[in-house]
């Protein structure tokens, strides 16, 4: 029976080889028939001694169980590795837990070890599989050129997240503003390629790190005090002195000021319709917007009660007739 199928192929071949010479519509007529050639000397070969696809078959078979053993070996060398890979970053985030390290820093080393981590597993299971690693390293390292040209992008987002970092214009916690495309929040997150904001307004803002560490920015929260800045304008016909006054004893009663900070109020400028009084207190960071709310109110109320008024600009229209 198996000498048959054999003959029956060598028949298919040899009708095939004939109409290969006689058509045009193959690109190569001579390399056809040659390949065909070689094809129907294997199968005769096969014919004159039929046990060969049998051997063939019997030494695949230890061939593919020793195959299924090695990757169900790599398989367990994963699932342990992973488990190991996990309790190595608990632990490394415990220590820098009790280092008190910057968030900033966990949130960025940690995926960099944990990465790392995987990369030497990776290269343990292509050893279980007998591929040299140096070979695999000089893959990786050309692949690695390629990638990182067509990643410029991210490899700038990377190395600005290390400069961050090393650096720390500011940390998990402070609130930026960023000057380049007027971002500004607190910062929630320094990961590999990205820095999160959350705006006042519950907004998240998501910028890459190679932006920030190429822009100017404002740290608003890296001091633990802050000015206060108010400008109030009175009319020319209202008193200077007195105005003054009742603004520095709205600025000596308010609760966030900082006791031995006194508030300074000075004539700011002599405007269009309005003479600018300036006045600054210093406060605590955290209480700056409270006490800057509180004390404009406040200054309203008070030159009220003196019969003090805040002009407004207004344009007066004459019709000639």
């Amino acid at each position: 029976m198996e000498d048959e199928r054999v003959n029956g192929i060598a028949a298919l071949l040899e009708q095939g080889r004939y109409l290969a010479a006689q058509t045009d519509a193959f690109p190569s007529t001579t390399e056809t028939v040659e390949a065909l050639n070689h094809a129907q000397e294997g199968i005769e070969e096969v014919a004159k001694n039929p046990g060969i696809i049998r051997t063939w078959l019997e030494g695949l078979v230890p061939d593919l169980l020793n195959f299924a053993f090695q990757i169900l070996i790599a398989l367990l060398v994963y699932v342990i590795g992973g488990r190991i890979i996990k309790w190595i970053t608990k632990l490394v985030r415990r220590s820098m837990d009790r280092a008190g390290t910057d968030e900033g820093v966990k949130q960025f080393m940690i995926p960099v070890i944990k990465y790392s981590l995987y990369v030497v597993l990776i290269f343990i299971i292509m050893g279980l599989f007998g591929i040299a690693t140096t070979s695999a390293v000089a893959v990786l390292g050309s692949a690695g050129v390629a990638v990182g040209l067509a990643l410029q992008g991210s490899l700038s987002n990377f190395a600005g997240g290390v400069l961050i970092l090393l650096l720390k214009p500011f940390k998990v916690g402070d609130y930026i503003i960023e000057h380049s495309h007027n971002n500004e929040g607190t910062v929630t997150e320094i990961s590999i390629f990205y820095t999160k904001l959350l705006t006042v307004d519950n907004k998240l803002i998501v910028i890459p790190n190679g932006t920030l560490s190429n822009s100017s920015l404002t740290n608003v929260t890296n001091k633990d005090r802050r000015r206060v800045d108010l400008v109030v304008g009175i009319a020319y016909e209202a008193d200077i002195r007195t105005a003054k006054d009742v603004i520095y004893a709205v600025a000596e009663k308010e609760e966030a000021r900082i006791p031995e900070e006194k508030p300074v109020v000075y004539v700011d400028n002599l405007a269009a319709s309005s003479v600018d009084i300036g006045l600054r207190v210093w406060v605590k960071t955290e209480d700056y917007w409270p006490a800057r709310w509180r004390m404009t109110e406040n200054i309203k109320y008070a030159l009220d009660a003196k019969g003090i008024s805040i002009p407004y600009q207004q344009i007066d229209v004459q019709i000639k007739q």
